[in-house]
């Protein structure tokens, strides 16, 4: 389910709409191991004093906003205010079963 913040730019909105279909079909992939789809899903599920900022650098997510934009990116803010980052854990949490993960 889309989710932006009301103060998005229309270009921050398409960039949580590429990384969100990105992160989707990531997690949906077979060859996507499971425990890297739970990796994401908790970064998707912590909140923002746990991430404290970060910087991740995690493959699939920059591959994901490299595409995006057509720059390239070698880490990208753990943050759920940064539109890639937020699209892509939500597409990830959004198209992985209740059942799988026990969301």
């Amino acid at each position: 389910m889309e989710s932006y913040h009301e103060d998005w730019t229309d270009s921050q909105r398409a960039l949580y709409d590429e990384c969100y279909r990105a992160g989707a079909d990531w997690a949906d992939d077979p060859d996507t191991p499971s425990e890297d789809v739970q990796h994401v899903i908790n970064m998707a599920e912590a909140d923002d004093d746990t991430l404290a900022d970060a910087e991740i650098d995690f493959p699939p997510l920059i591959d994901a906003v490299t595409q995006a934009t057509g720059e390239l990116f070698t880490t990208v803010p753990a943050s759920h205010d940064d539109p890639a980052f937020k699209g892509f854990v939500d597409g990830v949490r959004d198209s992985t079963s209740d059942e799988v993960f026990g969301l």
